[in-house]
């Protein structure tokens, strides 16, 4: 029952409209931690993270120094296992004005409903997200942050991520420091994998916004 919910899960925010097979330089999903370990607060500081960090000017020249300026981009929130939720649907942008009505959808999405730490179903779900993208890139990438690592779920991390990278993704990961000890080297381990796959860390939640921005400049470039 599980793995159907987990394959039927649906969008909470509609995509803007898009051509199909529209061109962009990059498929990215955000893939945020929405587990029982993250209160209102820090849960609102991941979500103005994610918003300020695409719409930064560091970023947006990131963008538009692509060949064809533009990117998709999906929010996925993960934690039950076999209930990662999309929360934004796929948007594509190309500049100030798309980046910030893409940050206003991140802010104003319900928070989905989740429990346990489950990164491998996260991995796979946001890789079937990837693959129904109504854009069409070279570089696909999931970027999963959180603050503790796999604990359970319908497929355990590792086991994900090789699926994922044999379908063309690169996962990179976001490791919030402060719970796990040694939560980057066991991202390193078990959650990234492609080519030039990589580990950042924040400083605790006040840390994200930045972290989540250089993560995106390294991405996007």
């Amino acid at each position: 029952m599980l793995r159907r919910q987990m394959l039927a899960v649906p969008a909470l925010i509609a995509a803007t409209p898009a051509r199909a097979a529209d061109p962009v330089d990059l498929l990215l999903v955000l893939a945020i931690d929405a587990s029982g370990s993250i209160d209102a607060e820090e849960f609102r500081l991941q979500r103005e993270g994610c918003a300020e960090a695409l719409a930064h000017p560091s970023v947006l020249a990131a963008i538009r120094g692509g060949p064809q300026g533009a990117i998709g981009i999906a929010l996925v929130e993960w934690g039950a296992p076999g209930g990662a939720a999309t929360v934004v649907d796929w948007r594509r942008v190309a500049d100030a004005a798309g980046a910030l009505a893409a940050g206003d959808a991140i802010r104003a999405a319900p928070r989905s409903r989740q429990s346990w730490n489950a990164i491998g179903d996260a991995i796979d779900h946001a890789a079937r997200l990837i693959a129904a993208a109504p854009f069409v890139a070279d570089e696909k990438v999931i970027d999963l942050s959180g603050d503790a690592p796999d604990m359970r779920g319908l497929r355990r991390a590792p086991e994900a991520r090789d699926s994922a990278v044999a379908a063309g993704i690169t996962v990179n990961g976001l490791a919030i420091l402060g719970g796990t000890p040694g939560l980057a080297e066991i991202y390193g381990r078990e959650v990234i994998g492609g080519p030039g796959a990589f580990v950042m860390t924040a400083e605790g939640r006040a840390d994200f916004a930045r972290a989540m921005r250089a993560k995106l400049v390294r991405e996007i470039a």
